[in-house]
């Protein structure tokens, strides 16, 4: 389809209570228009927490389990991150992405937050992962993964990202930057998701989640610490069109990760 409608929820989180959380994201989608795709916070499950062995779930367990109910109840993706055990009894913070069919894709994390010690806590994935969902191809990325333009860079293999966060309050203009460079750099659309309130560490997080064109133009916002829904639609068609108006992707440095 050429149209992507998009709702990103930006919601304070409930520290370390599972149960809790998704019974207050029950409530907000259920008040959501109709969209094709649903966006929700890193860590939406838990909050931003350190201790894995508490609160990183089995595979599969109950956040995930419940993204697949929303997903089927209300005919779209649904995308968030979770603490996860892996059957290796890895930990690792994994951006799930449900269809409505049921079918289950995940990046885990590859940049891991050192300054919070999330390097000690979770193992860093390894692999760029890019979903197909009704015609359009998505980048999953999670929140420090936002400041590693390489990792992210569009090989013409990709129509929008995802960046889901629990970003601080104290380094939003970083976040806000970022967000629209990734979105001109790549000439794609960036849908950025981040949490509002305190966490049980004290942080603060003001939000200023956005929705951002392939021209890095801001297209939804929220005010700064207030919780709600930005929606958006995507169009393919008018993608297509700017890229081959301005293809500067022919003239981008050929590279290898390592």
């Amino acid at each position: 389809m050429s149209t992507l409608k998009v709702a990103v929820l930006q919601t304070t989180l409930v520290w370390q209570d599972c149960h809790a959380n998704l019974a207050q994201l029950t409530a907000q989608l259920a008040d959501l228009e109709q969209v094709d795709l649903i966006v929700l916070p890193e860590m939406f499950s838990t909050g931003f927490s350190m201790d894995s062995s508490q609160v990183a779930e089995p595979e599969p367990g109950e956040a995930l389990l419940w993204l697949k109910q929303q997903a089927a109840l209300y005919q779209a993706a649904i995308t968030g991150s979770v603490a996860v055990r892996t059957a290796e009894d890895h930990r690792v913070n994994r951006l799930y992405f449900v269809t409505p069919d049921g079918s289950v894709q995940f990046y885990d994390k590859r940049h891991l937050f050192r300054m919070a010690g999330e390097h000690h806590a979770y193992q860093a994935g390894q692999q760029r992962v890019i979903v197909n969902y009704r015609g359009w191809r998505i980048l999953l990325q999670v929140c420090y993964d936002l400041r590693f333009p390489v990792f992210s860079r569009n090989k013409n293999d990709y129509d929008a990202m995802i960046y889901v966060a629990n970003w601080p309050a104290p380094r939003s203009r970083a976040w806000w930057v970022l967000l629209q460079a990734r979105a001109i750099e790549n000439q794609a659309y960036v849908f950025g998701c981040n949490r509002v309130g305190e966490d049980g560490n004290g942080m603060q997080y003001a939000g200023d989640s956005l929705i951002v064109d392939y021209l890095g133009k801001p297209i939804a916002e929220l005010a700064a610490d207030e919780a709600g829904v930005l929606y958006a639609t995507a169009d393919l068609k008018a993608l297509h069109a700017f890229r081959e108006k301005f293809p500067a992707a022919l003239d981008a440095d050929h590279f290898n990760l390592v």
